[in-house]
């Protein structure tokens, strides 16, 4: 029987690879498109958000949920090129050691946000006139700060651990470049952001319970005309944990038994390799997160919304211009004569 306590599968079997048309061909290619829509989307969303003052927690906990996000994205290219191998093996061992490291703490950063963002949505939905004081911002952004600082705490030991010498083998598993204690640690990790994600699970299935309860009881107070469109509005909030169900939920079933299989020899080779297509799978799907966040913003965050029309229709408005402008001088045909 094989030891349970051995982190030392990745040293033993390095000839179970997962290399194949599928993770060179068709990740890669959604990766792509996840990247050029997140771009385009993400990058727009900061530039509305900061025109926008942070006069509330929720403001404030959007917009860093959008730079964790727009890091995000800026890791996909080298994933799409490496997977694709339209580079040296070299830059496999940056993605191990780097970018998939950022890759995975910008996605416990967005989970944490999303979780502060629908405590915000029930408290906003149980006291709807409550005002934002300067204390209740210094603690949101001090909140906001310790996440990330403790977020990066726990990263950037898996990025000094990744520390084997690399060669064209061994950067075909990530696991090959951690050093003994970079598996401990990693495993460790591990557990520790599973634990961030079922916590802010639970919170967020509990808020929306309670928020749904509010809706019932506004809903029961009145049946007027009006009643239909306010229930409409009210309805939106539920983005939030359709994102986080679609986005988060399937690979957090996968990841554990994952790691297993990279961090201990429990797995015979062909369960690791259906492992490896199961979390590439619902990694694709926690990338997808990236480019629904805006729809968060669009439809929840009122000054977001207003920012991003206005801009819009003053983009419209002098194009439109500009086209005009250009007619009138297409239409002129008078010679100017030098004096």
């Amino acid at each position: 029987m094989k030891a349970t306590t051995n982190f030392g599968y990745s040293r033993n079997d390095t000839n179970c690879t997962s290399d194949n048309k599928l993770s060179q061909a068709i990740f890669p290619l959604l990766y792509t498109i996840l990247f050029l829509v997140g771009i385009t989307m993400n990058g727009l969303a900061m530039w509305v958000f900061f025109k926008i003052s942070s006069k509330s927690n929720f403001i404030i906990f959007l917009k860093n949920t959008v730079i964790s996000d727009f890091l995000m994205i800026l890791t996909f290219p080298f994933k799409i090129l490496s997977d694709a191998k339209l580079v040296s093996w070299v830059l496999r061992g940056f993605v191990c050691q780097v970018t998939q490291v950022v890759f995975y703490f910008t996605m416990y950063i967005s989970i944490l946000f999303l979780g502060l963002i629908t405590i915000d949505r029930y408290q906003k939905a149980t006291s709807p006139f409550r005002t934002s004081t300067p204390r209740k911002l210094l603690g949101a952004k001090i909140l906001s700060t310790a996440i990330w600082i403790s977020m990066f705490a726990l990263s950037l030991p898996n990025m000094i651990l990744t520390n084997k010498k690399k060669t064209p083998k061994n950067v075909k598993k990530c696991a090959l470049l951690k050093s003994e204690f970079g598996l401990v640690w990693h495993e460790i990790v591990n557990y520790i952001c599973q634990l961030i994600f079922w916590v802010n699970l639970v919170v967020i299935v509990v808020c929306y319970i309670l928020i749904s309860k509010e809706l019932y009881k506004s809903y029961k107070r009145t049946r007027s005309r009006g009643k239909a469109s306010k229930k409409t509005v009210n309805l939106k909030v539920f983005i939030i944990i359709a994102v986080f169900f679609i986005c988060f939920v399937p690979f957090h079933f996968t990841r554990i038994p994952y790691t297993l299989s990279q961090t201990r020899d429990v797995f015979e080779c062909s369960a690791q390799n259906t492992l490896f297509y199961l979390k590439e799978s619902t990694l694709w799907l926690t990338s997808l997160n990236a480019c629904l966040d805006p729809f968060i913003y669009f439809f929840l965050c009122k000054s977001f919304r207003k920012s991003l029309l206005d801009m819009l229709c003053k983009h419209t408005a002098l194009s439109e211009l500009r086209a005009q402008m250009k007619e009138q001088n297409e239409g002129d045909d008078t010679d100017e004569t030098p004096l």
